[in-house]
């Protein structure tokens, strides 16, 4: 049976809020879902790509979403088109996911967690409607909040399934 994933960090949004608590809480809650799905693996779990065809790995969806958090609120929102990769290089496709064999899990973690907060510090300061840009066109803040709550549920599904292979731990 799959069990819930019970932790203080962790809580469902209430069925009735106005859209930006919504929002925001939608989006807290899947950031301590990836959270809770890495914690208490070593490194070589952290780092296994158990699906033979795919470069996905609990650390690897750390390091890409940390990209994500950096491109929607920074790059994008800000119109900050100069902010450089933390870990993605744009001549290798999906550069950020691998190789690990030079990451450090510890130093990782900590850049996407700051890169969430720094997230937050943007957003704090826009309302839903305003706008920045991407590839020149406008993007409100406001689907800037469903991408990336979409992002990270599609992510927590890989890492769920990551997850269980890698220790047969389940839970959503």
């Amino acid at each position: 049976m799959v069990q819930d994933l019970s932790d203080p960090r962790r809580s469902e949004p209430p069925f009735v809020l106005q859209e930006r608590a919504m929002l925001e809480a939608w989006l807290e809650f899947h950031r301590a879902t990836l959270l809770l799905k890495c914690q208490g693996l070593d490194s070589a779990g952290l780092d296994a790509r158990p699906v033979a065809t795919s470069k996905l790995s609990l650390h690897g969806l750390v390091r890409h979403l940390a990209e994500v958090e950096q491109n929607w609120f920074h790059r994008v929102l800000l119109s900050d088109p100069d902010v450089m990769p933390l870990w993605s290089n744009p001549d290798v496709e999906d550069s950020e996911l691998v190789p690990l064999d030079e990451a450090d899990w510890e130093a990782d973690l900590a850049a996407w967690q700051a890169q969430c907060e720094r997230s937050r510090l943007v957003a704090a300061r826009h309302q839903l409607d305003d706008t920045g840009l991407r590839r020149g066109v406008p993007c409100s803040l406001r689907w800037i909040f469903v991408h990336m709550i979409e992002e990270y549920a599609r992510h927590n599904g890989h890492a769920d399934l990551i997850r269980e292979m890698v220790d047969g731990a389940v839970g959503w």
